[in-house]
């Protein structure tokens, strides 16, 4: 017998026992976006490898060590499976030129790609929903995205996150900022790990979000960009706290909030948990007002986040959340030639009229189908057999509370049904 096929390696199979969790969390945040006025947008998981060189930085780890890069065999084009999905949905709105009639609100959902030690809450296929705000400059849609988030985690019933926000100014100022950062971890550099040093001359800014204990005392003494920023970014930032002070939206400033992709520019922020270990951030997201042009657009100003569906679910899992399996109204146990037919019959009926319905498939006697009835977590077994079937009646026996088995015509069933549903 030859040996099993196992899945690759952090690419994981849903099973129907997860898919209905997936199921609710998805129909959540579709109402949620459709609130706020955002519409679905759909691109390939395939791009141009050079549309992340560009937008994510060459130098940043997900371009140099995460990507999953290929070359087309037929025509020799570079192409990754995208790692976000950011750059995609900039790219589409480019290419199809969906700023010509104004700002867009946009959101996309599905699977992200990036070669990780695969560990809980970080695999290498990975879901996210993302949202984007494409033309729109003031801070007042930053303060949307974030008040978004605030409302999206009542509605899923999630408790103990924390947001934590800052700003990274322009370019100008953290061109400066970005000097004196070196100058100072230069003093350090004989204590520096393997990664700030080689970050140090390309992208400083990430060693500051440095997960290494060693590296703690070094970084708490080390400048705070707040100290170069320009007036209008100050000023950008300021606003973007007095909104959420007015909506009621608790908030910590966190300096050393960089985010690890290059296209970000004043507000960052992200939303933060201590229940998942070491990969707490559920959702993040910013500014990024100078991508539109890094991509080939014309300049346009821009905010959005992302979040991780696996670390969300993961999340309500640990805070107890109900069963979410999907689970038939009824399952239909039926015996003897003349019930078959008559079973078909009702079971199409029950879905015509919105129930969920499974029709027992693979013979046993009354006794074994009950079991699989029960085992199906449906709420009633309708029961037919000859007898039931040649003066057209079913017999309905609730499943889940103690209440008796009903006998009763078959246009009786919907009308008997639908009055408990309603109840």
């Amino acid at each position: 017998m030859p040996e099993a096929i196992r899945a690759v390696r952090g690419m994981n199979d849903i099973l129907p026992d997860e898919s209905g969790l997936w199921e609710f969390f998805e129909n959540t945040i579709r109402t949620w976006l459709a609130a706020y006025g955002y519409r679905n947008l759909r691109t390939p998981i395939v791009e141009q490898t050079d549309l992340f060189v560009r937008s994510i930085g060459e130098v940043t780890d997900i371009v140099e060590k995460e990507m999953y890069s290929f070359v087309d065999q037929l025509n020799g084009e570079r192409l990754t499976l995208r790692p976000e999905g950011t750059a995609s949905c900039v790219r589409a709105v480019i290419e199809h030129n969906l700023l010509y009639s104004g700002p867009q609100r946009l959101y996309y959902s599905g699977p992200m790609f990036r070669h990780e030690r695969p560990q809980k809450g970080r695999y290498r296929q990975f879901h996210q929903v993302g949202v984007e705000a494409l033309g729109f400059a003031g801070p007042d849609i930053d303060a949307e995205l974030i008040i978004m988030c605030a409302r999206l985690w009542r509605l899923l019933d999630i408790q103990n996150v924390r947001l934590e926000i800052s700003t990274l100014g322009s370019i100008e100022s953290r061109a400066v900022y970005r000097t004196r950062l070196i100058s100072y971890l230069e003093k350090f550099y004989d204590v520096l790990d393997e990664d700030a040093r080689r970050r140090l001359q390309t992208n400083p800014l990430r060693i500051l979000d440095s997960k290494n204990p060693a590296m703690r005392e070094i970084l708490a003494e080390a400048p705070h960009l707040f100290d170069d920023l320009d007036e209008d970014s100050l000023a950008h930032f300021n606003t973007l706290q007095q909104i959420l002070h007015d909506q009621g939206v608790s908030f910590e400033i966190n300096h050393r909030l960089v985010r690890g992709l290059d296209y970000y520019n004043r507000t960052v922020f992200e939303w933060v948990t201590d229940q998942l270990g070491a990969q707490g951030t559920i959702c993040a997201g910013g500014r990024y007002d100078g991508l539109i042009a890094q991509i080939g657009g014309k300049p346009a100003p821009a905010c959005g986040f992302a979040m991780g569906i696996e670390r969300i679910l993961s999340l309500i899992s640990e805070t107890g959340a109900a069963d979410m399996r999907t689970v038939p109204d009824i399952y239909i146990v039926h015996q003897g030639d003349i019930a078959a037919g008559f079973s078909w019959k009702i079971a199409e009926s029950l879905r015509d009229a919105g129930f969920k319905t499974v029709l027992h498939s693979g013979g046993g006697n009354f006794k074994a189908q009950m079991k699989k009835a029960d085992a199906s977590g449906a709420r009633f077994a309708a029961i037919i057999g000859d007898e039931e079937a040649a003066t057209g009646q079913v017999s309905i026996k609730p499943l889940r509370e103690t209440a008796d088995q009903v006998r009763m015509d078959f246009a009786q069933v919907v009308v008997f049904l639908k009055n408990i549903y309603q109840e």
